[in-house]
């Protein structure tokens, strides 16, 4: 059995290594391999695929035993390109960094703390103390988290920490009334066929004038254009956003994150996708894929199954 890993994946083998109950043969494939049939021939029955993506052209469908997705979203799969043989698996382990990084925006864009320090030195600080600019306070502000699964109950526990009022939701029918209500509104929900355009102008036009949109799920949550124009128009005070409507397919691909210029706007905080990129997610992740393969060499159930 060869464990073949495609894409960004491939940066992770020793990570993998750690986790391995014994040797086996790993194979890097370029992030092309994810949507093309060009390598298939590398691929055998008996392998384990680890990749964020996977899609294939009509017709083309390798055989073998498991796709392991290194990540929790399942949106960049074409089940439907895979064998019914090939089981499917995902692993978590990055509710614990996104949850620190949205209550480290929240905290900045209440209390400026980067704005303090550029405003002080010694022949400006005399002047910056006598004229302080008061900042805000996260304590008593009111967070409603679209999707209570393991993220959403992570950055609660945190918020709850700092005085926070979390107002949780999973219905959709009830998002409309309680943004209304909010300061803060961050997406924490997968991506499907309902979620997709939750968040369109009719939503944020029911947001509170100084409240703040945080995605850390899904770009396409959202309604780009209507987003785009609400932080335009002031109609909402401003976004934190750590995903995108575009990502690149290789290293050599230059596309933008989103057709309208978001990181020009100056209530639009935008950051790579890297607010669960911590030292340690790596280790946890492929820790989790590791012991995934040697159930499968030992016969045992799978962590994780998503697709038996």
């Amino acid at each position: 059995m060869k464990i073949i890993m495609i894409g960004e994946a491939a940066e992770h083998e020793d990570d993998l290594r750690r986790g391995l109950a014994r040797p086996h043969e790993i194979v890097a494939l370029p992030t092309d391999a994810a949507g093309s049939a060009a390598d298939d021939g590398r691929i055998a029955t008996d392998d384990v695929v680890v990749s964020l993506r996977w899609s294939r052209p009509a017709g083309e469908r390798p055989s073998f035993r498991l796709l392991h997705v290194p990540g929790a979203g399942l949106d960049g799969l074409d089940l439907a390109a895979l064998r019914p043989e090939t089981a499917v698996a995902n692993v978590y382990e990055h509710e614990i960094p996104i949850a620190e990084f949205v209550l480290a925006r929240l905290l900045e864009w209440e209390i400026r703390a980067a704005a303090m320090q550029a405003s002080f030195g010694p022949a400006t600080w005399s002047d910056a103390y006598r004229h302080r600019v008061p900042h805000g306070e996260l304590h008593g502000k009111t967070l409603a988290i679209v999707g209570y699964g393991r993220i959403g109950r992570a950055i609660a526990a945190r918020a709850t920490a700092f005085g926070v009022r979390v107002r949780p939701i999973d219905a959709a029918e009830r998002l409309s009334e309680v943004v209304a209500q909010c300061d803060y509104v961050v997406l924490a929900c997968p991506l499907t066929p309902a979620t997709r355009g939750l968040v369109d102008a009719a939503l944020l036009g029911r947001m509170q004038a100084h409240a703040v949109l945080v995605n850390v799920s899904r770009a396409e949550i959202v309604d780009e254009a209507a987003l785009y124009t609400a932080l335009c128009d002031n109609v909402i005070g401003g976004a934190i956003l750590d995903v995108w409507y575009r990502y690149p397919t290789s290293a050599e691909d230059g596309r933008a994150p989103a057709a309208h210029p978001f990181w020009e706007l100056p209530n639009a905080w935008c950051t790579p996708h890297s607010s669960a990129w911590t030292h340690q997610l790596s280790r946890r992740r492929y820790a989790v894929v590791a012991d995934n393969v040697n159930r499968l060499v030992a016969g045992r159930p799978l962590r994780n199954l998503v697709r038996p």
